[in-house]
């Protein structure tokens, strides 16, 4: 299940960039899930640990992905520590709720963001409550972001 504390939580990472820049190794980039995440939401392929082909930038390092791929790269990697998804954007929503599918993660979120139209199971440790779609998500984390 995917467990989110909505606004200012002190132990939460919120540079995920600059800790990511300092912290990745060669296998999280090369891992497949990895891999799939980069393709689609940078829209970027993993040639190799140090190579990746952007459409944009042309031939990136993994220093160069979007901050909202370097933020659900460390959230699947790093177990250990809380981070701001807040630095990812609405595009990287399926990414947390398919991370969560078999085993609880928790993010920390500044902001509310789009899980789409479909059902879900979200708790907000704000309050406690399990939500199931956008509706019940507004309703339950309305007050604290």
């Amino acid at each position: 299940m995917l467990k989110i504390f909505f606004g200012n939580k002190e132990q939460a990472i919120y540079n995920t960039s600059v800790y990511f820049k300092n912290t990745y190794i060669d296998e999280w980039i090369t891992d497949s899930f990895s891999a799939e995440m980069i393709k689609d939401v940078d829209k970027s392929v993993v040639v190799g640990p140090h190579l990746i082909e952007s459409p944009v930038l042309g031939a990136i390092t993994p220093k160069e992905l979007s901050g909202g791929v370097k933020t659900l790269i460390l959230i699947y990697k790093d177990r250990e520590h809380l981070f701001n998804a807040s630095n990812c954007g609405d595009n990287c929503a399926k990414w947390l709720l398919k991370m969560s599918e078999n085993e609880d993660r928790t993010i920390n979120l500044r902001h509310l963001m789009d899980f789409g139209s479909g059902r879900f199971e979200i708790e907000v440790l704000n309050n406690g409550k399990i939500v199931h779609d956008m509706t019940e998500l507004v309703d339950a984390a309305g007050e604290y972001v």
